[in-house]
């Protein structure tokens, strides 16, 4: 009985051997626990450097070996996009086993059908399904539920994120590609096609970034966020810079600049709620948005596993987790937050 309570928890890992489910294999030895590492090349796997993990190969079109793959795991992180072509699959795959999924979503309507269609059958497993638990998603959510406090509906929200640099991974290259990324916001209190001519404005992110052209560039938070807070109006802007960056065909991929594999990138992320006369402010400030995607969801698998959430079923990370709480455990080596009166 002993070994039974003290075993380590075991998480799966789908697109193991991509750049983002590198940086969440890493964190999840670093917490501790046992790594199914998961991907469609058996070559790939085999290069995977950390001894200690279980290599299991497994394809969205073949669900058996899917179901082999996540034998013995209690949850699955899905790192393999787009997602418009995994997530269906891998989500059908973890309520089989009963066991929670997260994943590092961006696309709009991926995340949109992800929380539709799997809620009822999640809350039936008595699951948790978490789609867009990363930087672009789930980062802006927990910090606007951060800034909301006791707010329950505001007149606008405007989340604006600032990179020094952009260099994307062949999966983000993919993604844009596939005009997956979508193109909604919330004005009026609806969702909304953006005009043809996004939005541009100036914003200053501090010393960090300083004063940056951001440009109108919605991701998964405005799925997520329009859930469970009543907004008239929701924008999600992106520096001018990181979108030049990423459309540019000759920017290089990410480059490891440290010990723990990160870039030399930087990020600031405002989220700025108003009601009425009075605004909040939450501030987040760290590095490398592919790396603080891994402690982002696997302090959420972390949580899950521990039983720190609202409720089964599929929900946004604002809507089950407690928002304050999880940004503060990402620790200053991740990312720095802060909440204010602004």
């Amino acid at each position: 009985m002993e070994a039974m309570r003290t075993a380590k928890p075991v998480v799966a890992v789908f697109g193991a051997t991509g750049h983002t489910g590198r940086f969440v294999i890493a964190e999840l030895l670093r917490r501790e626990m046992k790594a199914i590492a998961i991907a469609r090349d058996p070559a790939a796997l085999a290069a995977i450097p950390q001894l200690e993990v279980v290599r299991r190969h497994a394809t969205v079109d073949d669900a058996a070996s899917l179901d082999r793959a996540l034998h013995g795991a209690q949850a699955v992180i899905n790192c393999a996009g787009p997602f418009v072509d995994t997530a269906d699959a891998v989500v059908g795959a973890a309520l089989r086993a009963g066991i929670h999924y997260v994943d590092v979503c961006a696309e709009q309507g991926t995340a949109a059908k992800t929380l539709e269609k799997f809620d009822a059958p999640a809350r039936q497993a008595g699951v948790a399904v978490v789609p867009s638990m990363a930087f672009y998603g789930g980062f802006a959510d927990l910090l606007v539920t951060a800034a909301l406090g006791d707010w329950e509906a505001v007149d606008s929200i405007e989340i604006m994120i600032g990179l020094d640099s952009w260099h994307p991974t062949r999966g983000t290259r993919i993604t844009i590609d596939r005009k997956a990324v979508g193109s909604l916001m919330v004005t009026g209190g609806r969702l909304a096609p953006m005009p043809g001519s996004p939005a541009q404005k100036v914003w200053n992110f501090g010393d960090a970034l300083g004063d940056q052209t951001v440009v109108e560039v919605p991701f998964s938070e405005v799925i997520l966020i329009s859930r469970h807070v009543k907004t008239a109006e929701l924008h999600n802007y992106l520096s001018q810079l990181a979108v030049s960056d990423v459309l540019d065909p000759g920017t290089p991929a990410p480059a490891a600049a440290d010990e723990m594999g990160r870039s030399r990138q930087r990020f600031v992320v405002d989220a700025v709620i108003t009601r009425g006369g009075a605004r909040r402010r939450a501030t987040a400030r760290g590095r490398d948005i592919y790396a603080v995607s891994a402690p982002l969801v696997c302090e959420a698998v972390q949580r899950l596993l521990e039983g720190k959430f609202r409720s089964a079923g599929a929900h946004g990370p604002g809507e089950i987790f407690d928002a304050e709480d999880l940004l503060a455990a990402l620790g200053p080596d991740h990312s720095t937050s802060e909440v204010m009166a602004a």
